[in-house]
């Protein structure tokens, strides 16, 4: 007898003996005992999972000789016909080389003859997705109302490809991938008898590569006899195959979690050296952290993963050093890398690329997480602890002050740059700090101070210069406004119609508090303050900063009051803005924006000048 190679040899042929798909072969069994056998199935899924294998063995069960039966005899002549391919009532027919048709009008003409020997005529279709649309037209008819004698078995890879006309006078089935636990079992069993030594760690590299194919897996494991004889390790199959050893990955894996640039560059150069496949190299690293996420998520239940005993303990082992949005972020890299890679002229480089990225995924902070800290930064509240960032030690626990926003940046080209809205820093040990109200005790004028006129001014004229030094951010927006009044222990400041925009900028809890302890020095302990829009008095002009020089009067814009549309005199206005001096150079090495930069792990990717953004305003 010719020699039968291993996938041919050890194929199924009950379906008891079929692997990991219980749910077809169970129905189909039922079907058989109940008597409620269809004239036509589809049985659907990838290469090597057993559409062809299914079919011939319920052709078996139907034609045995005392069937139809789940039960037939091993000896029984009819099922050995059939498995033999011997059979004059069970045709299989390859619908890749007859798609025509002329072969289906053929096919309708001899389904019209009754059985030679059997109960059913029985038309095995393999790959049917390949027959074009005007032989599946011509098959309609008769696949609808077929005789009682016949039935029809059709298996394909791509389902998507056959009319829906035909798929709905099917039962359809399908087929899943065999999960790699049971493939090592069945392979075991194979290598026991054949006589050959197969080393765990083998099988489990076999079952890996066959991709849930058992036919692949089979050819593979024949192969490896081949080449290696009666004993089979690991080494031999990665050498084979260029695939990456399971000790290998856990290691690239840990090196991109902790960050190790360098451990991931050599890893990655070592295996390539070495041949290693490194497009199957990135599919096992999105396997790994896929793994290693639904092990999180599930909080260690290895039951929902298909890995072995040593596989489940370096996932725990990893699992603790890393959250779920990292590894989220991660795995969102690996994907968009994954189908680029078949198309990259150097895959060496752009994997490296890959996994220095994923690498610093780890400790980015997704656009929600900044919002929310720029919210709570602009209610006065200190930096929030984000779930998955590292800490930080060197922002401090008092109240942080409200976002500064930065000169819009156009986008970038780049990916990497996005530009985003800093907040303010919380002030540096350069700038004198800003305490909260101290306990003064009880005082005669606490709640009752009133001021106006000339002294609401000096007050006020007293306060800016103060603020200047105290709290040099509210400074730059103050000067805008202007003192409404001082009435009850209220001091109300007041923003005119264009100025309005600044109210959220300095309404927090630090300029208030900034606020009350300059009037407390100045002998109005007590007083609160509240901000508002209104109508800047017709006599009053914005407060000077001190530190800006006139503009050219014929750039300067002009400011209408109340009192006939007269024009300000242009050095007033230019001393009024605290930005008409504006500095990119000097604004970068601004400390505020420097520590602003240092909380959120930011950059500057373009300083536009405020005349600049004033010109692109609609």
């Amino acid at each position: 007898m010719s020699y039968q190679v291993i996938a041919r040899k050890y194929r199924p042929q009950r379906f008891e003996d079929v692997v990991g798909q219980d749910h077809v072969t169970q129905t189909l069994g039922n079907a058989i005992r109940q008597q409620r056998i269809a004239h036509a199935y589809i049985f659907c899924g990838p290469r090597g999972t057993g559409k062809t294998t299914i079919a011939r063995i319920f052709a078996k069960c139907l034609n045995c000789t005392d069937g139809p039966s789940v039960t037939f005899p091993e000896d029984d002549p009819k099922a050995q016909e059939i498995a033999e391919g011997r059979s004059m009532d069970v045709l299989e027919i390859d619908g890749a080389s007859n798609n025509g048709v002329e072969q289906v009008r053929e096919l309708r003409e001899t389904v019209k003859f009754a059985p030679a020997s059997s109960k059913f005529k029985i038309y095995i279709i393999d790959e049917v997705h390949m027959l074009s649309t005007a032989a599946f037209n011509a098959l309609l008819k008769t696949l609808e109302e077929p005789p009682a004698h016949v039935k029809f078995m059709f298996a394909t890879t791509d389902p998507e490809k056959v009319i829906p006309t035909i798929l709905s006078r099917c039962q359809r089935f399908d087929l899943r991938r065999i999960p790699a636990t049971l493939i090592i079992k069945h392979l075991a069993s194979i290598a026991k008898q054949e006589g050959v030594s197969v080393e765990p760690a083998a099988l489990h590299a076999i079952a890996r590569g066959a991709d849930g194919c058992m036919r692949d897996a089979e050819s593979t494991l024949e192969q490896l006899i081949s080449f290696c004889g009666e004993k089979i390790v690991e080494a031999d199959v990665l050498s084979m195959f260029g695939l990456t050893a399971r000790g290998q990955i856990n290691d690239l894996a840990g090196a991109i979690l902790t960050g190790d640039q360098t451990a991931i560059l050599r890893g990655i150069d070592e295996l390539a050296r070495n041949g290693k496949d490194l497009g199957r190299l990135l599919s096992d690293l999105l396997e790994h952290f896929r793994n290693l996420l639904i092990f999180k998520v599930s909080q260690g239940k290895a039951d929902w993963l298909e890995t072995t005993e040593a596989e489940t303990d370096s996932l725990r082992a990893q699992s603790d050093g890393v959250d779920t949005p990292a590894l989220g972020r991660m795995l969102e890299i690996l994907t968009e890398s994954e189908g680029r890679l078949k198309e990259a002229l150097s895959r060496k480089i752009l994997l490296e690329v890959t996994l220095l990225k994923a690498s610093e995924a780890r400790n980015a902070m997704s656009l929600d997480t900044v919002l929310r800290e720029l919210n709570a930064l602009r209610g006065g509240s200190g930096v929030p602890a984000t779930a998955g960032s590292t800490t930080r030690s060197h922002v401090p626990a008092s109240p942080a002050p409200p976002a500064v926003p930065i000169p819009s940046a156009r986008p970038s080209s780049s990916p990497a740059a996005p530009s985003v809205v800093v907040p303010e820093a919380p002030e540096l040990a350069s700038s004198p700090p800003a305490a909260e109200p101290a306990d003064q005790g009880p005082s005669s004028n606490e709640g009752t101070v009133s001021l106006h006129g000339p002294e609401l001014e000096a007050t006020w004229t007293q306060l800016l210069a103060s603020m200047k030094t105290a709290r040099a951010f509210a400074h730059r927006y103050l000067a805008k406004a202007f003192p409404v009044s001082l009435e009850d222990g209220v001091l109300t400041i007041g923003f005119d119609e264009k100025s309005a925009e600044y109210i959220p900028l300095v309404d927090s809890a630090k300029t208030h508090g900034v606020v009350t302890n300059l009037l407390a020095e100045q002998g109005h302990a007590g007083c609160r303050v509240a901000f508002t829009q209104a109508r800047r008095p017709s006599a009053q002009a914005p407060t000077p900063t001190g530190n800006s020089t006139p503009a050219r009067a014929e750039t300067a814009p002009v400011a209408e009051t109340d009192a006939g549309n007269v024009p300000a005199a242009p050095s007033e206005q230019a001393s009024a803005d605290p930005l008409a001096n504006f500095d990119p150079a000097k604004f970068k090495d601004d400390p505020e924006i420097k520590e602003a930069l240092a909380v959120f792990k930011a950059r500057i990717v373009q300083v536009i000048p405020p005349s600049k953004r004033a010109e692109d305003k609609p």
